[in-house]
């Protein structure tokens, strides 16, 4: 059930960068980031109350409460870089500097986990995971801001979220999924919010354009519905194999991409995309 729950992580995933790019065209990212999370808050509070795990609130224990907290931290620091990213460079190239993650979680679940089952594996498929990833990005003609930052941004969201993945997986210890989500949804949308008014972007909610809202909203379903699938599997999964499987959101992500915004694939980047898929699957079929 867990493998089925990656599999409806990953395309949900995808479908968010679609959305939330579609939604950011003239939306700030930070304006954007903040409204996706209060939709993600809403919909995961409402599957907590559909499955009746709210009144476990009490149960939860003071250690998984601040890891929670802590992923939930990384989660809103990967978001604003992922989406700055999204803001100003390709769909196609930044999603596979966001999915370099897989890589550092792979090996932080092997040290703080002791997920060393068909450990030699494992590394090779994610030296090839490396390299895809490498073929993928693209040196692409950029100026100003949009040349300077669009990696920098990316490469930081890659690394939160990795934080994310494993701090996530101490914090959901012993606490139903649902109500760790929401939990952490929270922590995401003050964060969001306050880099929002830190910022002084808080004028520029009034001129959201009305069609990007509705992309918006849209992403952030999509997001809630991948984050309920993505942390019922790293609670009863293992995350060396949930990761990347999750990570097979770049396949959407790149399809997507192609018919609505005409993002094409050289060769190269091709190539990548085939090594990323291949490393996956077996460490999928042999995890």
């Amino acid at each position: 059930m867990w493998l089925l729950a990656a599999a409806g992580s990953a395309f949900f995933a995808g479908l968010t960068s679609i959305l939330a790019k579609c939604g950011i065209k003239n939306t700030d990212s930070d304006i954007a980031t903040a409204i996706r999370t209060g939709v993600v808050l809403v919909f995961s509070w409402i599957m907590v109350f559909i499955v009746g795990s709210a009144e476990t609130i009490g149960e939860i224990s003071a250690r998984s409460f601040i890891f929670l907290v802590l992923s939930g931290l990384a989660t809103g620091a990967s978001w604003i870089c992922y989406f700055k990213a999204l803001s100003v460079g390709d769909v196609n190239k930044v999603v596979p500097i966001d999915k370099s993650s897989t890589i550092l979680t792979v090996l932080l679940a092997i040290i703080f986990f002791g997920e060393t089952e068909g450990l030699f594996v494992k590394l090779i498929c994610t030296a090839v995971l490396g390299i895809g990833i490498l073929l993928m990005v693209e040196k692409k003609d950029y100026s100003g801001e949009n040349r300077r930052g669009w990696m920098m941004y990316a490469v930081l969201s890659a690394v939160f979220a990795a934080a994310t993945s494993i701090l996530a997986k101490i914090g959901i210890d012993g606490v139903e999924s649902n109500l760790g989500t929401a939990l952490r949804t929270v922590v995401v949308l003050v964060m969001a919010w306050m880099v929002v008014f830190m910022k002084e972007k808080q004028d520029k909610i009034k001129s959201v354009d009305k069609r990007e809202l509705v992309f918006i909203c849209l992403s952030g379903l999509a997001t809630g519905a991948s984050w309920l699938c993505y942390y019922y599997a790293i609670q009863n999964g293992i995350v060396s194999i949930v990761v990347p499987i999750d990570k097979l959101s770049i396949i959407f992500a790149v399809a997507f991409s192609y018919f609505v915004f005409g993002e094409k694939l050289n060769k190269k980047s091709f190539l990548g995309l085939l090594l990323m898929m291949a490393a996956t699957v077996v460490m999928a079929i042999t995890g």
